[in-house]
């Protein structure tokens, strides 16, 4: 009988636009395998069970065109403590459960899960070790523009004070990468 040897699980977080999709860049470069959280959580959006949930507990507010309109859900999660809760409490799981399954599929005994909410969503337990990208504010406040210039300043960092303090994350860590440089 042969047993399977338990994988290693290593969380990348950091808050946004500190670069933690160049770092875990460097991890595919070594064989690691990468779970990009928000990008499973976009494909859980387009599926009937998410849908109902939202149409459920938010009606028409968060569609147009009979689709989920991201600006509109941004608007929720980004402005409303309460709302932003009941759905991640919802997305959370699902988004855990895609990578629990997505772990059993890959041949290496690493895998990465790359998120910025690790801490936030109480994820940590999940986790043999966690990584945490840092980058100074000002690097990350013009990565957020250069990437979506239509925000403005005030909306950037109302978004980074949404997430635990970097300096939080970096205690909590059993790594530190430091990214301010790229």
């Amino acid at each position: 009988m042969h047993l399977q040897q338990k994988k290693i699980r290593i969380a990348l977080t950091g808050g946004i636009g500190i670069g933690k999709t160049y770092i875990s860049k460097h991890f595919l470069d070594m064989g690691i395998p990468v779970f990009y959280a928000d990008e499973e959580a976009k494909k859980l959006y387009d599926s009937e069970k998410v849908l109902t949930f939202f149409k459920e507990n938010f009606g028409d507010t968060v569609f147009s065109n009979q689709k989920l309109d991201f600006a509109k859900l941004a608007t929720l999660v980004f402005g409303k403590q309460e709302c932003r809760k009941q759905i991640e409490a919802f997305i959370h799981p699902l988004v855990m459960q895609q990578f629990e399954y997505w772990s059993t599929q890959q041949d290496s005994n690493i895998v990465m899960l790359e998120s910025a909410i690790v801490f936030e969503a109480s994820l940590e337990k999940f986790f043999d070790k966690i990584i945490v990208v840092d980058a100074p504010i000002e690097v990350r406040i013009q990565r957020i523009k250069n990437r979506n210039p239509h925000m403005s300043e005030s909306e950037i960092l109302r978004r980074i004070n949404l997430q635990i303090p970097q300096e939080e994350k970096c205690k909590r860590a059993d790594f530190v990468i430091d990214n301010s440089g790229f």
